[in-house]
């Protein structure tokens, strides 16, 4: 008996599919052309956004800037009274320190008045750049005077 030997058949090929590479680079190109005026969008309206923070900002730093000003003055002209009592009853020695005090707390004033905000912002960078344990220490004697007059504020709410 003579065997034959089989060869398996050839297998058929599936038919061949058609990437789908182009349809998905047109959708993501028409998703790209319509986010794209959309983030623009977004970026103007949050640069708008910043630009009326930033305007409300410097209005308010203005309005606080005047207020401190006035209330300097004030400080000033309290420190020339307190002066000349001083006078009075201690010496001209001690009053001299008072005048001292006052025209410092003057000159503060006036330099509120006549310095835009900006002016004043580079002005306090500077200063803590040149002595920042200076600014350390006067921003915590800031922080503790601020706490006790609200520490204060409350104990006069509650009684």
């Amino acid at each position: 008996m003579a065997e034959t030997t089989a060869k398996p058949a050839p297998k058929a090929k599936a038919p061949a599919k058609k990437p789908a590479a182009p349809k998905k680079a047109a959708a993501a190109t028409k998703a790209m052309a319509l986010a794209d005026p959309a983030a623009e969008s977004m970026k103007d309206k949050a640069s708008g956004f910043a630009d009326q923070a930033k305007a409300k900002a410097r209005d308010a730093a203005n309005q606080g800037k005047g207020k401190a000003a006035e209330a300097f003055e004030s400080l000033s002209a309290m420190a020339e009274d307190v002066a000349k009592t001083i006078d009075e009853k201690l010496g001209g020695n001690y009053g001299d320190y008072a005048r001292k005090a006052a025209g410092t707390v003057a000159g503060v004033a006036e330099t509120l008045k006549t310095k835009e905000v900006d002016e004043l912002l580079d002005d306090a960078r500077d200063f803590v750049r040149k002595r920042p344990a200076v600014a350390i220490g006067a921003a915590a004697a800031v922080g503790f005077l601020i706490t006790r007059l609200i520490k204060a504020g409350d104990n006069d709410d509650e009684a």
